[in-house]
């Protein structure tokens, strides 16, 4: 297991393109007018903020010596109301930045979603779930408080700082000079850092994704039912284990890269103000310098290196988080293979559904041998087709490309003329409907399942589909009706029933090309029969397409199409086909 995480993320380390700050900052553009108002917010916080020493110094030189009462309490109540105001203005600060870093996250998470939902199956069956899944939630999450805080944190810090060695150098430029020591070093310590966070970023973020698998694999029914079956249990806990160990490990390293840093710091900030009292007493400057000033200088000192630590965090936070930026503007550059038109062209109302492919070849990615080669085949409106061969016969390829799940590599697919390339997956997907070999069902209830076709369908309708697939009377036998929990992946209900519910959402569409494959292929022979006379009255006036192992299901078929090794062996009826005495008449003997 740790050899293959060593390779996966030698391959994303190669594969990973750097990320510009300018395409960050990009994802604030939108959001300038509230981060301008921030930026005022800060500039008047910190010039309010600077008024302090002074007032201060103004106590210790002035008022005290002189017991001045009213100096004294009018310089004490303008230290309140510089707090006051320094509060508020931190609240609002705060407040409408986090609400612009919210806003840019939300965007961002949405951005991804939607642009993975346009990338084909193709890239879906060569990725992880587990690994999506924590690009969205995990590295997103990651890139929460760089995207809400950095923006205000370098204004605020930059701002703050340039203020207070203004002041700095108004109290005395000797002592600043002095002061200025600690930032060579500071400098040189944020850069290894930096450094090292950004490799510890990478790592533990990839590290989250496999975590994210494992638990994806192994929590889901499908992958609890085959850990029991086979005994894995052990091996899949000690892989999560091992998984979590290491994710612990690269968490405290990534936690305490910068300590050893802030203990030099923390060091050398603590030697600052002794060396300025020392500069303070020592010729030239003592005698010139007033004990206010010294009290005021020495608050500013703390006052300028906060600000400047907040600026060299800054540049570590961006530095390592260039990793999560990294992977996410990674899905976010994926070309779109199969996307709607630059102009897209519109199906004449009614859709006749006349069904064509012309000398087409569809050659899966990654693979050298096509898995369909030059098919032509025409189904009238209205007529039936059937499809059927050996496993690996590409009969299944054939539906995937009349719903494009991919487009052909050669030749064209076309609908009452149209080629499916020209128009909108929209309007295609409400002119073709699919009953697939795998039933897919939402933890949800039958009928919001039912209604995933189509969110507007009446009970009525709901109940109209159920009845024409058989499955009605098995919903209305439940507990709860329609309204009962289908459980995850819809594991309350048996394969052939899942079927029938699958069968009767695609029907609420009401589409007129119905692509069926291999929808009735867990269903026993009592309940098969019940479906394919109720299929076979709604196919009635709508162009079908069945893929079909059982020869029984697709004996009275308009056309049957024999394929093998990606290619039509044999065509015509049942009946024709049997008579030739070839490879068909081999399966029905």
């Amino acid at each position: 297991m740790e050899g293959s995480t060593a390779v996966s993320e030698a391959e994303e380390a190669k594969t990973t393109p750097e990320v510009s700050l300018r395409r960050v900052g990009g994802l604030l553009k939108p959001h300038w007018p509230r981060l301008a108002v921030v930026i005022g917010i800060i500039v008047a916080s910190s010039l309010v903020g600077m008024a302090t020493p002074f007032l201060l110094r103004a106590i210790i030189d002035q008022a005290l010596p002189a017991q001045n009462v009213r100096l004294l309490s009018w310089l004490v109540a303008g230290l309140i109301v510089v707090a006051v105001l320094t509060a508020v203005f931190g609240l609002t600060q705060t407040w409408i930045a986090t609400a612009v870093g919210q806003r840019v996250m939300h965007q961002l998470r949405v951005d991804v979603f939607t642009h993975l939902h346009r990338q084909s199956v193709s890239f879906f069956t060569r990725t992880r779930a587990g690994e999506i899944q924590s690009r969205i939630t995990n590295d997103i999450g990651g890139m929460q408080a760089v995207v809400t805080s950095t923006a205000t944190s370098i204004a605020s810090n930059l701002t703050t700082a340039i203020a207070t060695a203004v002041a700095m150098l108004a109290l005395s430029w000797q002592l600043f000079m002095v002061s200025m020591l600690v930032l060579p070093p500071a400098l040189l310590l944020a850069r290894r850092v930096a450094k090292v966070r950004k490799e510890i970023t990478g790592k533990r973020q990839r590290e989250l994704a496999d975590l994210n698998v494992i638990i994806e694999e192994s929590l889901s029914i499908s992958g609890v039912q085959l850990s029991k079956t086979m005994g894995t249990g052990p091996a899949l806990i000690e892989r999560f284990a091992g998984s979590s160990s290491r994710l612990v490990d690269l968490q405290l390293r990534s936690q305490l890269a910068g300590r050893w840093r802030g203990a030099t710091m923390n060091i050398i900030f603590a030697a600052i103000p002794a060396i300025i009292y020392l500069s303070a007493g020592l010729p030239p400057a003592a005698g010139q310098l007033t004990i206010g000033t010294v009290v005021a200088f020495t608050s500013l000192q703390s006052r300028l290196f906060q600000p400047m630590m907040g600026l060299l965090d800054v540049g570590v936070s961006l530095s390592s988080s260039t990793a999560l930026f990294a992977r996410i503007f990674e899905y976010l550059d994926l070309a779109v293979e199969v996307d709607d038109p630059a102009l897209p062209v519109r199906l004449p109302q009614p859709v006749r559904g006349h069904l064509r492919f012309e000398n087409v070849s569809f050659t899966y990615p990654g693979n050298d041998e096509p898995a369909i080669n030059r098919i032509s085949l025409d189904v009238p409106p209205g007529s039936s087709l059937a499809l059927v061969g050996e496993t690996g016969s590409g009969k299944s390829t054939v539906a995937a490309l009349i719903v494009r799940l991919y487009d052909p590599s050669e030749g064209r697919i076309t609908v009452d003329g149209f080629d499916l390339r020209a128009l909108r997956l929209n309007e295609l997907v409400g002119a073709i409907g699919v009953v697939g070999q795998e039933t897919y069902l939402l933890h949800a209830s039958v009928r919001e399942n039912l209604r995933y076709a189509r969110p507007d369908a009446t009970d009525e309708q709901l109940e109209w589909a159920a009845r024409a697939a058989q499955v009605h009377d098995v919903i209305a036998a439940l507990p709860d009706g329609y309204d009962t929990l289908v459980g995850a992946r819809g594991h309350r209900f048996s394969g052939g029933e899942k079927q029938r519910i699958a069968i009767a959402r695609t029907l609420l569409r009401d589409p007129p090309i119905l692509v069926l494959d291999e929808a009735t292929s867990a269903l026993d022979n009592s309940t098969e029969r019940a479906v394919q006379r109720a299929l076979e009255k709604l196919a009635q006036g709508r162009t079908t397409v069945t893929i079909a192992h059982r020869l029984s299901t697709v004996r009275d078929a308009d056309q049957i199409v024999v394929m093998r090794a990606g290619r039509i062996l044999e065509s015509g009826t049942h009946d024709s086909l049997v008579s030739i005495g070839g490879f068909y008449a081999a399966l029905t003997a």
